[in-house]
């Protein structure tokens, strides 16, 4: 079981993010910068606004003498937001979700991503660049998981929708020195993790006692946001960047073990519709058990780091309105 000391964590994360401020970071596309920084945003009212992308591969093969497998892959991104600001008010809306298919060979689809995010987060200005605030975050996925046995064709269900599902809310202080970076801590969180799937809520996965389709935690979160577009070197200025961190302590139980969730954005705009991206995802919760298959069967191995990464190219489309 990994020990990590929070205070520790949070010092050295606000260091690593502050330190990127020569490099581009945001989003896949110029909208995607108003959906990270809105809450210094000088315009007053309503914005809204988001980007949908899509990214596909294909390879196809007849006759050919060094082997290899027809594949297809097609995954897509839908990431909308709704911001307010007046006077010293700011209420930040976000919704991030992914989905993924790859085909290869004569295996179906297999699910290569899936993500539903959402996040509403309340301030009210205190102090110069600091605000009360509350958050909410809801996190699920939209379809069902399963880890393949290819020896039998066999496949074992992991996850499925609203398993798990994490609900959050936080009170606390949110920092905002730029447009570029924020940082929200609050010592007084709650978090509820779902199980509504009977097979996985009855083996305990996710953290939940066996039988039971949820796990209520009281502890410390924290999360910051790095992200910028407008780098003027030329070798850069087509490039953007966003990195967001969030880390939660459960001060009932084993508060050592930090659960943490960071993701990566680094996008090259080609044209107004084309761009291309590498997104990654690492992921520590000693709750989780990864799953492997052994002697044809999933069995969990204990906690591990998880890690994801997306590399694509495709169409990208954006879109946003203000309203004073």
């Amino acid at each position: 079981m990994i020990k990590m000391n929070l205070k520790f964590i949070i010092i050295a994360i606000i260091i690593l993010l502050s330190g990127f401020s020569t490099i581009s970071y945001c989003q896949i596309t110029d909208a995607e910068k108003d959906l990270r920084t809105q809450p210094v945003d000088s315009i007053q009212g309503w914005k809204t606004g988001g980007v949908f992308a899509v990214n596909l591969a294909q390879t196809s093969l007849t006759n050919w003498a060094a082997g290899g497998q027809n594949s297809f892959a097609i995954n897509g991104l839908l990431s909308t937001y709704a911001n307010y600001k007046r006077g010293k008010s700011v209420w930040v809306n976000s919704l991030d979700m992914g989905y993924g298919l790859l085909k290869q060979g004569s295996i179906g689809y297999r699910k290569t991503d899936d993500k539903f995010d959402f996040l509403s987060k309340y301030g009210y200005e205190a102090f110069k660049n600091i605000y009360y605030a509350a958050l909410l975050n809801f996190k699920t996925q939209m379809a069902p998981g399963y880890t393949y046995n290819d020896a039998t064709s066999t496949k074992t269900k992991i996850s499925d929708l609203f398993a798990p599902a994490y609900l959050l809310a936080a009170l606390g202080l949110d920092y905002k020195p730029s447009d570029h970076f924020s940082a929200f801590i609050a010592p007084l969180t709650g978090k509820i993790t779902f199980v509504t799937n009977k097979q996985l809520s009855d083996a305990g996965e996710f953290g939940v006692k066996p039988g039971q389709k949820s796990l209520s935690e009281f502890g410390g979160y924290f999360r910051a946001v790095y992200s910028k577009n407008d780098i003027k070197t030329e070798f850069l200025k087509n490039v953007t960047f966003t990195s967001k961190v969030d880390l939660f302590t459960n001060y009932l139980k084993n508060p050592q073990n930090i659960v943490i969730d960071w993701e990566t954005l680094i996008a090259f705009k080609v044209n107004k519709f084309l761009s291309a991206s590498i997104n990654t995802q690492l992921v520590y919760d000693d709750k989780i058990k990864v799953p492997v298959i052994r002697n044809g069967e999933a069995k969990s191995i204990g906690s591990l780091i998880q890690f994801k990464e997306i590399l694509g190219v495709g169409f990208a489309y954006t879109f946003k309105s203000f309203n004073n």
